[in-house]
C-alpha cells in the first residue's frame, strides 16, 4: 500500500476486502425489477452468494430501492424519466410502478434484509444522491464498497461514479450484475475498466478473498 503524505492508498482488492474497509451494496434488486430483465435468477443466486460469504465474514449490507412518487409529487424530473421509460408522450398515460405499496416495490424474497442490515430508498439512479448512504459509510469508517444487483448500465454505473467522486474506491461485482441491454452493459463495464476509479470483480474471486480475510 502507497502512503503519500500519510494517506493510505488502498488501490487493491487484497488491501479493500475487510470488513473494516468496504461495505456490501445491494442495488435494486427488486421483484419488479428482476421481472423486466432476463438471467434473472441467475443474478439472484450470484447475489445470495455474495451476500452469505459477507455476512459470515461480518460485512455491512446495505440495500437500495427504486422507489416512484405517486403523480401528484413526481415532479419534473420523474415525470420525464418515467415518459421516456414507458414510451408514452402522455404523461396522464404514465403509471407508477415503484409505489410502496406494490409487489413490484420489495426486495426479492431470496435476498431478504435482516434486521441488522440497512435498506434505502431512492427515486434516482445514483444510490449516492439525496439518500445517507455517504454518510453511512463514512460514519463506520468506510472506504469502499462492493456493489451488486441490477442494472449495470442503469443505475449501478451512476453509483460507482458518483461514488468515485466522493472519495469511495467502488468494487463492481461483474457476474452478479444483471442488465436490460447487453450491449449497454458491455459498455459500462469498458467505460468503467477505462477510467481505473472502480475495481471490477467476479463474484468468486471476492467471496474467496472474504472467506480468506485478506489483508
Amino acid at each position: 500500500m502507497k502512503n503519500p503524505f500519510d494517506l493510505d492508498l488502498y488501490a487493491s482488492l487484497d488491501e479493500l476486502c475487510r470488513p473494516d474497509r468496504m461495505a456490501v451494496v445491494v442495488y435494486d434488486m427488486q421483484v419488479g425489477i428482476l421481472n423486466q430483465v432476463s438471467g434473472g435468477a441467475e443474478i439472484v443466486a450470484r447475489n445470495a452468494a455474495v451476500l452469505a460469504a459477507a455476512r459470515r465474514a461480518g460485512y455491512r449490507v446495505i440495500f437500495l430501492r427504486h422507489m416512484s412518487m405517486p403523480p401528484r409529487l413526481m415532479g419534473r424530473f420523474q415525470y420525464r424519466q418515467a415518459m421516456s421509460w414507458q414510451r408514452t408522450a402522455d404523461p396522464a398515460e404514465v403509471k407508477p410502478w415503484f409505489l410502496r405499496s406494490s409487489p413490484g416495490f420489495e426486495i426479492t424474497p431470496e435476498l431478504a434484509p435482516r434486521e441488522d442490515e440497512g435498506i434505502l430508498d431512492k427515486i434516482t439512479f445514483s444510490a449516492f444522491a439525496d439518500t445517507p448512504l455517504a454518510t453511512i459509510l463514512r460514519d463506520c469508517g468506510l472506504v469502499s464498497f462492493a456493489i451488486m444487483g441490477i442494472a449495470i448500465e442503469i443505475g449501478i454505473e451512476p453509483t460507482a461514479r458518483h461514488g468515485a467522486d466522493l472519495g469511495f474506491v467502488p468494487v463492481i461485482i461483474q457476474d452478479a450484475c444483471g442488465t436490460g441491454h447487453q450491449e449497454a452493459a458491455e459498455r459500462s463495464f469498458a467505460s468503467l475498466a477505462y477510467m481505473g476509479d472502480a475495481i471490477l470483480t467476479q463474484s468468486g474471486t471476492l467471496i474467496e478473498k472474504m472467506a480468506r480475510g485478506v489483508v
